[in-house]
C-alpha cells in the first residue's frame, strides 16, 4: 500500500464513521400513534447462545387466539436496535408482529461481525424461532426486511430458512465481490466507510480484520480466499435455493449506491424465477429509506408494506398486476414500469472509439466519480452530479471520445458497455471509464462510471478490454452530446498502475472499439 493511499483512507474512515453514528442516532426516532401497538425489548439466544439484544411490537390487543403474519427485520450495519422502531410499528398497525434485532457483533448484541457469515443466517432462522414461540406470530406467514446489511442478512436467511416466504431487500447486495470488487478493482471508499462504522459501533471478527488487511494492501496471493469469502456471503451462491422455496422477493436500490450499484441487483433479479419486483430510483446508499426510518413518508417503505400486505397477507391490492420493473430517472419524473429488466435498455447504440490514443498513468484527470454518499445525495436532492469540463481535461492523462450533438432529448435507461483494445506498457494497471452528458459550453455532468484493473499481462502485447458501467437513468437534454472519457486515477477506487506506466487504446478493423449506451428518444 502506497503511504499516501493509506493516509488517504484512514481520513476517510473518521470522517465517514462520524457521519455513519451521527445517522444512526437520527433514525432512531419513532413516528407518532394516537393508539401504539405494544413495544418490548427482549434478549433472544442466537446461534451458539449468543444474546441477539431486540424489539418486539405486536398489534394492539394480539392477546387472543388468533394467529398474525410475522416480519423479522436485522438491523444494518452499524445500527442499533430501534432503527426500526417507526415502521415496525406501522407494520404492527397494519396486522404484523413484528420483530427488529441488532445482528450479532454490533452495539449490545453478543458476538463479533461477521458479515453475513453462517453465524449470521443460523442468528436470523433463530429469531424467527424464537418469535413462533413467544408471540401470536403464525409459521405459514414469515416475511423479512431489511435495509443495507439487513437486507443481505434476509435473502440469505430467505435461501437457507424455507419458512421465509417474502422479503424486500432495500439498498443491499447480491453479488458482494461484484459491489465492492467490480472489475477487480477495490472500491476503497466504500470498503473503508464498512470498515469504520463496523470498529466503532461494533466489534469484528479476526477474520474480517484478516480479509480487510489483504482487501487494501491488494495481496493477490489471497486473492482466491477473499473471492470464496465473498461468494459464501453472497445471495446469487443461492439463488436456486431462493426459487426452489418460491420466496416472492422485492429489491429496491438506487442508481448511484456507492456500496452496492445498482447493476449486481439488476443481475439478481433477472435470475429470481417466484414472484419478483425491482425497484431503482435516485440516490446513494440506503438513502432512498432514510425519511422512512424517521417515521416520514417514504414510497419503498409503503411499496414494502404492500409487498408484505400481498405475499402475507393475501390481500388483492394489485401489487402483482404492476410492471415488475420500476425505475425513476435521476432527472425527474414519476416511476416508469417495465416487464423485465432487459426491456429497460432495448435500444442500444454505440459511439465508436476510433484512431489510437495512448494517455500516462497515475495522474487524476480531473475525471473522477465523486465521493462516497456525498455525491449522489447531491444529485439525489439537488440534481448535481459530479462535473468535468471535458475541452479541459488534459489529453495526456485522459482519453475523450464524443458522440454528436442530440437533436432531440435522450433518455439513458440501463446499463452502458464499453468494448475496447487496450496495450499496456506494465503488467498490471487500472483504469476508469466515464460516461458524461456534456452541455454546449463543454461543462460535462456525470452518468456513469465504472473501474478495471488488470493483472499479468504481457507489456506491449493488446487484449481486449469489455467493461460494464453502472446503470442508471438519464435524461440528456436536446443540443447536448455524450462523452465517453477514460483515466487512470479516481479517489473512489485503489489504482494498480505502477510508475511510469501507459496506456494504449485502439480500433482494429477486425475489432472496432465502441461505448454500447441504452439510449432511446424521449
Amino acid at each position: 500500500m502506497r503511504p499516501h493511499r493509506k493516509a488517504l483512507r484512514t481520513t476517510a474512515v473518521g470522517a465517514i464513521s462520524a457521519a455513519l453514528v451521527a445517522a444512526g442516532t437520527l433514525t432512531t426516532a419513532p413516528a407518532a400513534h394516537a393508539a401504539p401497538p405494544s413495544v418490548g425489548f427482549v434478549d433472544i439466544a442466537g446461534d451458539g447462545g449468543t444474546t441477539l439484544k431486540a424489539n418486539v411490537v405486536t398489534p394492539s390487543g394480539a392477546d387472543g387466539p388468533r394467529r398474525h403474519p410475522l416480519i423479522v427485520l436485522p438491523t444494518s450495519w452499524a445500527t442499533p436496535q430501534i432503527e426500526y422502531l417507526a415502521q415496525a410499528q406501522r407494520l404492527a398497525d397494519s396486522g404484523y408482529v413484528v420483530v427488529t434485532y441488532n445482528v450479532r457483533g454490533f452495539w449490545q448484541s453478543g458476538g463479533h461481525i461477521e458479515v453475513a457469515g453462517p453465524p449470521d443466517i443460523a442468528d436470523a432462522s433463530r429469531v424467527i424461532d424464537w418469535a413462533l414461540a413467544h408471540t401470536p406470530a403464525d409459521p405459514g406467514k414469515v416475511g423479512m426486511a431489511g435495509v443495507s446489511y439487513g437486507a443481505g442478512i434476509s435473502l440469505l436467511t430467505a435461501a437457507h430458512d424455507e419458512r421465509v416466504k417474502a422479503v424486500a431487500a432495500l439498498s443491499g447486495w447480491a453479488d458482494l465481490i461484484d459491489s465492492i470488487y467490480s472489475g477487480r478493482t477495490q472500491h476503497a471508499q466504500a470498503a473503508a466507510l464498512l470498515q469504520g462504522a463496523g470498529g466503532v459501533t461494533g466489534r469484528p471478527s479476526a477474520e474480517l480484520q484478516e480479509v480487510l488487511r489483504h482487501f487494501f494492501a491488494s495481496d493477490l496471493d489471497k486473492e482466491d480466499e477473499m473471492l470464496a469469502w465473498g461468494k459464501k456471503r453472497s445471495p446469487a451462491s443461492y439463488v436456486d435455493r431462493i426459487n426452489d422455496h418460491g420466496t416472492a422477493v422485492m429489491l429496491a436500490n438506487a442508481w448511484g449506491d456507492t456500496v452496492f450499484p445498482p447493476n449486481q441487483y439488476a443481475d439478481f433479479y433477472e435470475k429470481l424465477t417466484g414472484p419478483k419486483r425491482l425497484q431503482l430510483r435516485p440516490g446513494d446508499h440506503a438513502t432512498a429509506e432514510a425519511t422512512g426510518l424517521l417515521g416520514l413518508p417514504n414510497d419503498v417503505w409503503t411499496d414494502t408494506g404492500r409487498w408484505f400486505d400481498h405475499h402475507l397477507k393475501g390481500e388483492d391490492n394489485g401489487v402483482d398486476r404492476e410492471q415488475p420493473v420500476r425505475l425513476r430517472s435521476r432527472s425527474g419524473g414519476g416511476y416508469e414500469g417495465y416487464p423485465d429488466w432487459k426491456s429497460v435498455a432495448a435500444t442500444e447504440r454505440k459511439i465508436a472509439l476510433g484512431g489510437t490514443t495512448t494517455i500516462a498513468a497515475n495522474v487524476n484527470s480531473g475525471a473522477d466519480g465523486g465521493i462516497v454518499l456525498l455525491s449522489s445525495v447531491l444529485d439525489q436532492i439537488a440534481r448535481l452530479p459530479p462535473v468535468a469540463s471535458i475541452p479541459l481535461l488534459p489529453r495526456r492523462w485522459a482519453a475523450v471520445w464524443q458522440s454528436g450533438k442530440y437533436p432531440t432529448a435522450q433518455r439513458v435507461r440501463g446499463t452502458a458497455r464499453l468494448h475496447t483494445t487496450l496495450t499496456p506498457t506494465k503488467e498490471s494497471g487500472t483504469l476508469v471509464a466515464y460516461l458524461y452528458d456534456v452541455g454546449p459550453l463543454g461543462l460535462g455532468k456525470l452518468v456513469s462510471n465504472a473501474p478495471y484493473t488488470f493483472h499479468g499481462r504481457t507489456p506491449g502485447k493488446p487484449f481486449g478490454v469489455d467493461l460494464e458501467l453502472f446503470s442508471t437513468a438519464y435524461d440528456v437534454p436536446a443540443g447536448h452530446r455524450l462523452a465517453l472519457v477514460v483515466d487512470t486515477v479516481d479517489p473512489l477506487y485503489i489504482e494498480h498502475n505502477p510508475s511510469g506506466a501507459r496506456l494504449t487504446f485502439s480500433s482494429p478493423a477486425n475489432d472496432p472499439s465502441y461505448v454500447s449506451i441504452p439510449l432511446r428518444e424521449q
